[in-house]
């Protein structure tokens, strides 16, 4: 199969333009009223009763002639027989004549003759409960709910396009209502493609390349949060005849079918051939980063119509991102659904940020409350990072003009949604055990484990509220140390620790595989230190001790990663915490204890939220003593 090159990308309203064309379905359709809830009405509706359907009591009290009242007070009440009583639910069996009163209660029947209602507060039995005396002077309405004062029968209760919520709802119980019409939800097909995907909860083989599917159940979270309904198909390889079997079936179930993947220029991205054949291709690609594949067509359908189609990237990010920005929209739309509330919030770079130029980039970015001042950082791992789409708060727009966004530089935040919450404290540094725990212990933090150098470098930015660095550091800092343990390290081996590892120089003299950490971790500072003391001692160089470890430069970049290869067989070794090796049951060959020092952003110590963090701190030794290799102590 020849390689598809991307036809000229377009701009984004030419994309909603060709959306804007597309028939998405709609409709009306008639549901029950429990079933009702978060459905946008397709009619007005017009109250056919009075609500209430009669005049009511109000309040708990005494029904009376207003008149009877006039002038009385506390000095001077007026006593007026009782006549008897009359409940909520039945009908009055007696009336209110001059001079008398009826108790009655809230809600309950206003008795012919009354015309208003004396609480039960301002009033006393005297007689033995034959009269009740009167304390308070009351005008004719006091108390009372007319008939039709609530919603009057004719009147319009609720126009076409209204989204029912609860008060809604209630509304029309009240007009007596059991169902209602309501925009049809446009019924939107998904279809996930690729040969490794897998859905979750079953088993997963890395070996054959194979990945759990995040973007199936996350389209079709976004499809239902605008409106439609989802409908999500057996996932479709890379096989032509497949992929047109299962998108044909999906364009003769649904208005609309969107599909995730295949839509690349590689050679085995075939969907956009069944587009061509089976419909029609409008456009293909999108000048947007992320998301630059993207397709927007029409599928035929058995009985000669046709059904809308767009097809996402298949990296979850641009997927979403995608999705967000022309999918979601033109399905609200569909559906009768208002945009929801937008929000954005102003702050500044706290790094500097590089773009490309030719394409709108909307930059994943996290946001950070620096007191006086709102910092906003990229979150930004590429496209094929599912975390991105957790640590990130929003979006800011970089022109296809801009090369980058300088530190400092003032910008806008779209946030994802209205209910956005930025996290109550930052932090950055090392993938520790005892930094998990000690997040539990938090409300709403957020923490990036990019490495001890990279929590280092963001503190001397002034991003974070604190850094978490292990091992040596070797720098000049004007951070706080709010806390300090140490973890013993290592090399984590198989169980049993059937190569005999008894240290370093096995790592080096011997043709052992090995697994190290990225250049950001204080687990690979910590090991580089101890590779050159080896050097020093047998008078060789570092650089000739690092070619002969098998795997030295190579790098992953999770604390449990190395030993996770180490127990899955495709590594004899790698560094490592005995604490992991202890929880995976590993074998482990200690190497040296090393510090692990939470560092404060001395320009944030007066926050709440750092303040929190010192109490949590406090818990550091019952934390330490519950983890295996773990000591809660000073230098």
């Amino acid at each position: 199969m020849s390689r598809k090159e991307f036809r000229t990308l377009a701009a984004p309203d030419e994309v909603r333009a060709a959306i804007d064309g597309l028939e998405l379905g709609g409709g009306t359709e008639t549901v029950d009223l429990r079933g009702a809830r978060g459905r946008v009405l397709a009619e007005r509706v017009d109250a056919a009763v009075d609500v209430p359907g009669f005049d009511r009591a109000s309040m708990d009290g005494y029904a009376v002639r207003a008149r009877d009242t006039f002038g009385a007070g506390e000095a001077a009440p007026e006593r007026l027989a009782l006549a008897g009583t009359v409940h909520a639910g039945e009908a009055p069996e007696v009336a209110v004549d001059p001079g008398e009163c009826v108790e009655i209660s809230t809600g309950a029947v206003l008795p012919e003759g009354a015309d208003a209602v004396v609480v039960v507060e301002r009033t006393e039995a005297v007689d033995d409960g034959a009269a009740i005396e009167i304390r308070d002077a009351v005008a004719p309405g006091d108390s009372v709910m007319t008939a039709g004062a609530d919603i009057a029968a004719g009147t319009r209760a609720l126009g076409a396009g209204r989204r029912l919520t609860p008060r809604e709802i209630g509304l029309l119980s009240a007009l007596g209502v059991d169902e209602v019409p309501v925009r049809a939800a446009p019924k939107v097909g998904i279809v996930s493609t690729g040969e490794e995907l897998v859905r979750p909860g079953e088993d997963l083989d890395s070996s054959r390349g194979e990945i759990y599917d995040v973007n199936s159940n996350t389209i079709a979270a976004g499809i239902e949060a605008a409106g439609g309904e989802p409908v999500v198909y057996p996932h479709a390889g890379d096989d032509y005849e497949e992929l047109d079997d299962l998108l044909r079936q999906a364009a003769d179930e649904c208005e609309l079918v969107v599909s995730s993947g295949s839509t690349s220029a590689s050679a085995v991205d075939v969907i956009y051939e069944v587009i061509e054949d089976r419909g029609e291709l409008l456009l293909h690609g999108v000048s947007v980063k992320p998301g630059k594949p993207m397709l927007v067509g029409r599928l035929d359908r058995a009985d000669g119509g046709q059904s809308a189609y767009i097809g996402l990237p298949g990296y979850p990010v641009s997927a979403l991102t995608i999705f967000r920005m022309f999918v979601a929209p033109a399905i609200r739309e569909a559906a009768g659904r208002p945009a929801p509330p937008t929000a954005t919030l102003n702050g500044e770079m706290a790094v500097e940020a590089r773009s490309e130029t030719g394409r709108l980039r909307l930059l994943a970015v996290g946001v950070a409350d620096a007191g006086d001042r709102r910092l906003v950082y990229p979150v930004d791992k590429g496209s094929g990072a599912t975390t991105s789409l957790v640590d990130a708060d929003g979006v800011v727009p970089i022109d296809p003009d801009t090369d980058y966004l300088a530190a400092g530089e003032a910008v806008t935040v779209r946030l994802f949604s209205a209910s956005v919450q930025p996290p109550t404290l930052l932090g950055i540094g090392e993938d520790d055990p005892a930094v998990d725990r000690l997040l539990d212990r938090l409300d709403s933090p957020r923490y990036l484990p990019y490495g001890s150098r990279a929590g280092l470098a963001r503190l001397r930015d002034g991003l974070p509220d604190f850094a978490v660095v292990a091992g040596p550091n070797g720098e000049d800092t004007d951070a706080v140390s709010i806390a300090r343990w140490h973890r013993e390290w290592g090399l984590v081996v198989p169980a049993g620790n059937p190569d005999e590892v008894s240290g370093l120089a096995d790592l080096v003299d011997r043709d052992l595989r090995f697994v190290n950490r990225g250049t950001a971790s204080g687990l690979r500072t910590s090991l580089s230190n101890a590779v050159a003391a080896l050097a020093d001692d047998r008078g060789v160089s570092r650089h000739d001790l690092v070619e002969s470890i098998a795997g030295f430069e190579s790098a992953v970049g999770a604390v449990e990663t190395p030993a996770r290869r180490v127990g899955d067989g495709r590594a004899d070794a790698g560094v490592g915490l005995r604490s992991t090796a202890d929880r995976l049951g590993l074998g482990f060959v200690p190497l040296g204890d090393q510090p692990v020092e939470l560092l404060g952003n001395p320009d944030r110590l007066e926050r709440s939220a750092v303040d929190d963090l010192r109490a949590a701190a406090a818990e550091l030794p019952a934390i330490c003593e519950s983890i295996p290799g773990y000591q809660c102590r000073g230098e």
